[in-house]
């Protein structure tokens, strides 16, 4: 009897364990639509000039506000948790959507990461007021920018545009409502940030290798 039990315990409880925590993988391999289809940018400026858009790229999408050089610590902690780990692919961007006139105080933030960075990726672009309330505003979410036009939160934003979180459940309040992650607390990121893209960054690895196009890009 007691040969039986030892058995168990090392061959069949394993596979059982291994089975079971499969299935749940399984079941959070989609992330969540928030917001489908949102707009694309505007003919706005970036630091370097060059247009950014959010087609055809997994965008993280933040909202710096005016204050932007007070919340640097924030941008300091999404690079750490998030931007460095994942630099590598190229259809990856990092957007801060900033007030005009905020040009000086965000190289300043680039200055800063570039010793220890490669920050080809960040890319901070530049609208009105008005054009940044309007764009945030179509997005639908929860949360509201501040009165600088700001946010800790960052967005995840795939390629075809649709802003992806965790849509909650009436049935089972564990399953928390996530539509941003906030860059203020690096436990946030590095949790249910950094498990959510990994989720969008598994669907695109799905997809490719079931079209027989895996590329080095995601």
């Amino acid at each position: 009897m007691k040969k039986n039990i030892v058995l168990f315990v090392l061959f069949v409880l394993p596979i059982v364990a291994y089975l079971f925590f499969a299935s749940g993988v399984n079941s959070f391999t989609k992330l969540p639509v928030i917001t489908p289809k949102i707009a694309d940018f505007g003919n706005w400026k970036s630091l370097n000039g060059k247009k950014v858009s959010l087609d055809k790229k997994i965008t993280i999408l933040g909202f710096s506000g005016s204050n932007i050089l007070e919340n640097r610590g924030n941008y300091f902690n999404l690079n750490e948790k998030i931007y460095k780990r994942y630099n590598g692919f190229e259809d990856l961007q990092f957007v801060v959507l900033c007030p005009l006139g905020t040009e000086k105080e965000a190289q300043k933030i680039i200055d800063a990461l570039s010793p220890f960075t490669d920050v080809k990726n960040w890319n901070f672009v530049f609208a009105s007021p008005d054009e940044i309330q309007v764009f945030y505003n179509q997005l639908h979410l929860k949360g509201k920018l501040n009165d600088k036009l700001g946010t800790s939160n960052v967005f995840i934003v795939d390629k075809e545009r649709n802003l992806r979180g965790r849509k909650g459940s009436n049935k089972d309040q564990k399953e928390e409502y996530k539509e941003g992650y906030d860059t203020f607390h690096p436990s946030e990121l590095s949790n249910e940030m950094l498990d959510d893209f990994k989720i969008i960054l598994y669907e695109y690895r799905a997809a490719l290798k079931k079209n027989h196009n895996a590329t080095k890009q995601l």
